[in-house]
C-alpha cells in the first residue's frame, strides 16, 4: 500500500487554525490525519509538503521508518513543528492500516481496556475572569453528566502574582467547588504560567478545595523544576503535553515524581504515544491525553485511551467550542453523560466533511493568547 500523494485542509475557528491532511496511495485508499499546532498552522503545513519526499513512495504499514525518516534522517530538530507533521502522516497511515485490517485502530493498538472512556470539560469557561461566571458554566457542565471538569483561573499571569490577583484566582477555584459539590474532579490547569515557588504557593492554597491535579504548573523546557514543585507540592501535578519525543518522558518519568502524563499524540506519533503509555505504566503512572487540538486528534487520544490499560481520564474541548466542529467529523465524536467510546468503523472510522470545511477559512488571527488580558473570551486576535 504505497504512499503516493499527500492533501492539506486549514480549517479556521476562532481558538485555532486546524490543520488536517488526506493520504493518498497508489491502490486508491485514502488515509486522513491532524497537524494542529497553535500559531503554526501553515508552517506545519509547509513542513509536511517540503518533507514529502521522505515518505512518498513508502508502504503505509512501515509506520515506524517512516517516523524515523521524518525525524532522525533530517538530523535537524524541529520540535513541535516537526513533530505535527510527522504525526499528521502517521495517523493517516494508521487510518490507512485499520481500513485494510477493516479494524478500528484500537483494536490494532492492544484492544479494549475499558468500556467507556471517563472525560473531563475544558473550554467550558468561555467568558469573564469571574467567580460567578466560572460558577454558573461549571453547573452547566455537571448538568451535561460530566463528572471532572478543567480550568484556568489565573487570568494572564506569568512567573509571579500581585497578591490580589493570586486571591482572584483562588476565588475561581473555591466558587468552581462550590458549584459542582464534593464529588466532582476539579483539574487547575497552570499552562506553563508560574516560578517554582509562586506554583508551590499556588499548590499550597488550592489544597482546601481538593483539586485533582495541577497541570503545568511551570515552563516544560526544565524538568528539573516540574520535578521539584511535583515532589513538594501537596497536589498531584499532571503535564507531559509540551513534550515531542520519547527522550524527554524517560527524563521526566526517571525522577518518580510525576505520575499522571499528559502526552500529546499531535506532536509524537501514535507509535511513539503507544509506547510512552507503556513507559508510564511501568513507572506506576496514569496517561490523560492532551486533547485540545482538533477534532482528529479527540479521535485518535480515544482509539489511544481505549487501548491503554493505564488510561485514567479524557480531555474533552470539541463540546465546548463552536457548534459546527461536530460536523466536519462523518460521524461526529459524541460524549454522552460524560463517557465516550472511539468509534467502531475501520481505522479512525470517520471521515472529513470537505464541504463542511470549505466554510472556514484559515484567519491568522485565530490562535490561543494565553498571556494575553481577557484570553478567556476567545476573541479574534488582531
Amino acid at each position: 500500500m504505497i504512499i503516493s500523494n499527500v492533501e492539506t485542509f486549514i480549517v479556521g475557528n476562532s481558538w485555532k487554525n486546524w490543520l488536517f491532511v488526506k493520504l493518498h496511495t497508489k491502490e486508491g485508499i485514502c488515509g486522513i490525519g491532524e497537524g494542529t499546532l497553535n500559531g503554526f498552522a501553515k508552517t506545519v503545513e509547509a513542513a509536511i509538503h517540503e518533507l514529502k519526499h521522505l515518505y512518498i513512495g513508502m508502504d503505509v504499514h512501515d509506520v515506524e521508518t517512516i517516523s524515523l525518516k521524518m525525524t532522525r534522517d533530517v538530523y535537524s530538530d524541529g520540535g513541535q513543528i516537526q513533530g505535527s507533521a510527522l504525526a499528521a502522516i502517521e495517523t493517516a497511515c494508521w487510518d490507512i492500516i485499520g481500513k485494510l485490517a477493516e479494524q478500528p485502530l484500537y483494536k490494532l493498538l492492544g484492544g479494549k481496556c475499558h468500556e467507556k472512556l471517563r472525560c473531563y470539560a475544558n473550554g467550558w469557561y468561555r467568558g469573564p475572569r469571574e467567580p460567578q461566571s466560572f460558577h454558573d458554566k461549571a453547573k452547566e457542565v455537571v448538568a451535561r453528566g460530566y463528572t471532572a471538569l478543567k480550568f484556568d483561573p489565573f487570568g494572564n499571569a506569568w512567573r509571579t502574582v500581585e497578591r490580589n490577583e493570586f486571591q482572584a484566582s483562588l476565588e475561581i477555584i473555591a466558587a468552581v467547588r462550590e458549584a459542582v459539590g464534593p464529588d466532582v474532579d476539579i483539574l487547575i490547569e497552570g499552562h506553563n504560567r508560574f516560578s517554582v515557588h509562586t506554583a508551590l504557593q499556588f499548590a499550597d492554597a488550592m489544597l482546601p478545595y481538593k483539586p485533582t491535579w495541577f497541570e503545568a504548573p511551570v515552563p516544560p523546557q526544565r524538568i528539573s523544576s516540574m520535578v521539584e514543585v511535583a515532589k513538594r507540592s501537596p497536589v498531584p501535578i499532571a503535564c507531559g503535553e509540551d513534550y515531542y519525543n520519547r527522550e524527554q518522558f524517560a527524563e521526566l518519568l526517571k525522577h518518580d515524581a510525576v505520575h499522571i502524563i499528559q502526552l500529546e499524540p499531535q506532536y509524537l506519533g501514535i507509535s511513539a504515544s503507544k509506547q510512552i503509555c507503556g513507559m508510564v505504566h511501568a513507572h506506576n503512572g496514569v496517561t490523560a491525553p492532551h486533547s485540545a487540538q482538533g477534532p482528529i486528534c479527540s479521535v485518535v487520544c480515544a482509539h489511544l485511551n481505549m487501548a491503554t490499560p493505564n488510561f485514567f481520564i479524557h480531555e474533552i474541548f470539541d463540546e465546548f467550542n463552536e457548534p459546527w466542529e461536530e460536523q466536519l467529523l462523518m460521524p461526529p465524536l459524541k460524549v454522552e453523560q460524560g463517557y465516550l467510546r472511539p468509534p467502531e468503523g475501520h481505522g479512525l472510522g470517520i471521515e472529513l466533511n470537505l464541504e463542511e470545511m470549505a466554510k472556514h477559512p484559515y484567519d491568522p488571527g485565530h490562535w490561543i493568547p494565553l498571556f494575553k488580558q481577557g484570553w478567556e473570551k476567545r476573541l479574534k486576535n488582531e
